[in-house]
C-alpha cells in the first residue's frame, strides 16, 4: 500500500476506504493500549519496534504481525500508513520526525517533544501529514456535553476554574520508572505527564487560552539522578480574565488517576471527574443534578462518542478507541473530526509546561505562556 495526501491508497492506485496498516514504537502500557485501539478501529498493527527489548517477545506482547530491530528497519520494510509513537519522551522527536520525513502519518504520545524547539521543530515538519498527540479525555462524552453546554452559554458569566489531576503510582520513596529520570522523561515529570491533559482540557472545553500563571514545584522523594517535580500547585489567568486554580500530584495516596475539572459560572457550573466519567454534575443555585451518560438525552456533540447505550459504562479504553478511529478516518481521508488534538496542540502542551518550569525556578513568579 501507498499513502496519499492523507488517503490510504490500494497497490492499483484505486483510493477507498482500506484497513490502516499501523506500526507501534513501544510495548509498554501505552503500547498495549494503542495496539488494541488500532483494533477496534478497523486497523493492523503490522509492525513494532521496542529498542532494546527482543523484537519477537514484543511483538507478541500487542499483536503485531512483526517485530523490527529498530525504527529504521520498520520504516525500510514495514508497510505502514501510520505510526504510534509510545517510546519514552526524550526519544519522540526522533522518531516523529523520521516518521514524517519518510511521509507517514504519526500518532506522537504526550508530551510531544520535551523541548519548545523540538516541539516546533515537529509541527514544522507535519505538512500534509495527519500528526496528533492522545489528548484522549477529549473524547469522554460528558467532557464533550460540559463543551456544548458552555459553548452556549448554559453556565452565565464564567468566573473561575478548578481543578486536580492526582495519582499515586510514585508515592512510595522506591517506586521507581524511566519517567523519573529527566534523561528519558524530560526536565518536567508530574506537569508534562498529567498536568499538561488537565491544560489541554480546559482550553477545549471553554475555548479560552491559558495566558500567564503562576507555579510552585515540589520534589518529595529525592530520586537517582537528578530529581523531576512530584507535585505541582498553578494559579492562572485565562485570556477572557476568567482566573483558576490546579494542583498535579503522584503522590497522593489513594488517588489512582483522578482528573477533576470543575468550571464555575453565574448561572450553572459544571464538573467532570475521569475517575467517574459517566456522570457530569451540573450545579445551580435552586439545586444541583448529575447528567447520565444517555446517547438519547446528550447533545449531538457528545452522543457521538457514546459507544455504549446508558448504564454500560464507559471509561478510558473507549475514549482511547474514539481517539483513533477519528485519527484513521483522517488518514483515509474521510473528515477531520471536531476536536482530533494536533502536533500544534501537542506544542501548545509544551508551552504551557515550559511557563510552568520558567515560574516555579522563579519562586512563583507571574509567566506569560506564549500564544
Amino acid at each position: 500500500m501507498t499513502v496519499t495526501h492523507g488517503t490510504v491508497a490500494a497497490d492499483d492506485g484505486h483510493v477507498g476506504v482500506q484497513t490502516v496498516r499501523a506500526g507501534v514504537v513501544g510495548a509498554g502500557f501505552m503500547g498495549r493500549v494503542h495496539a488494541e485501539s488500532v483494533r477496534r478501529a478497523g486497523g493492523r498493527v503490522v509492525a513494532m519496534t521496542a529498542g532494546s527489548r527482543g523484537s519477537a517477545h514484543s511483538a507478541a506482547a500487542i499483536g503485531a504481525d512483526r517485530g523490527y530491530p529498530d525504527l529504521d528497519a520498520l520504516l525500510a520494510e514495514a508497510e505502514i500508513d501510520v505510526l504510534h509513537v509510545c517510546a519514552p519522551n526524550s526519544a519522540h522527536t526522533e522518531i516523529a520526525g523520521a516518521a514524517l520525513a519518510a511521509g507517514v502519518h504519526v500518532i506522537c504520545e504526550k508530551p510531544l517533544a520535551t523541548s519548545e524547539a523540538d516541539a516546533e521543530d515537529l509541527v514544522e515538519a507535519v505538512r500534509d501529514r495527519v500528526a496528533v498527540v492522545p489528548f484522549v479525555y477529549r473524547f469522554h462524552p460528558m467532557v464533550r456535553e460540559m463543551r456544548a453546554r458552555l459553548a452556549i452559554g448554559e453556565a452565565g458569566i464564567v468566573s473561575s476554574i478548578s481543578g486536580s489531576y492526582l495519582q499515586d503510582w510514585l508515592a512510595d520513596p522506591g517506586d521507581d520508572d524511566w519517567r523519573v529520570d529527566p534523561a528519558l522523561g524530560g526536565p518536567s515529570r508530574a506537569f508534562a505527564d498529567i498536568g499538561s491533559h488537565w491544560c489541554d482540557l480546559v482550553e477545549f472545553t471553554t475555548g479560552d487560552r491559558i495566558a500567564r500563571l503562576s507555579a510552585q514545584t515540589v520534589v518529595v522523594h529525592e530520586r537517582n539522578g537528578t530529581p523531576t517535580e512530584d507535585i505541582a500547585t498553578v494559579h492562572f489567568s485565562m485570556r477572557s480574565g476568567v482566573v483558576g486554580t490546579l494542583v498535579v500530584s503522584q503522590v497522593a495516596a489513594g488517588r489512582k488517576n483522578r482528573l477533576h475539572l470543575e468550571v464555575s459560572g453565574t448561572q450553572a457550573s459544571f464538573g467532570f471527574d475521569q475517575e467517574n466519567p459517566e456522570r457530569l454534575w451540573v450545579g445551580r443555585r435552586s439545586g444541583n443534578t448529575e447528567l447520565l451518560r444517555d446517547p438519547v438525552t446528550l447533545s449531538p456533540q457528545a452522543a457521538r462518542y457514546a459507544r455504549l447505550p446508558a448504564g454500560h459504562a464507559q471509561g478510558y479504553q473507549d475514549c482511547f478507541d474514539s481517539f483513533v478511529a477519528d485519527t484513521y478516518r483522517a488518514v483515509r481521508g474521510e473528515d477531520l473530526a471536531d476536536g482530533l488534538p494536533t502536533f500544534a496542540d501537542g506544542l501548545r502542551a509544551v508551552r504551557i509546561t515550559e511557563a510552568v518550569l520558567r515560574s516555579a525556578s522563579s519562586g512563583g513568579s507571574w509567566t506569560e505562556v506564549p500564544a
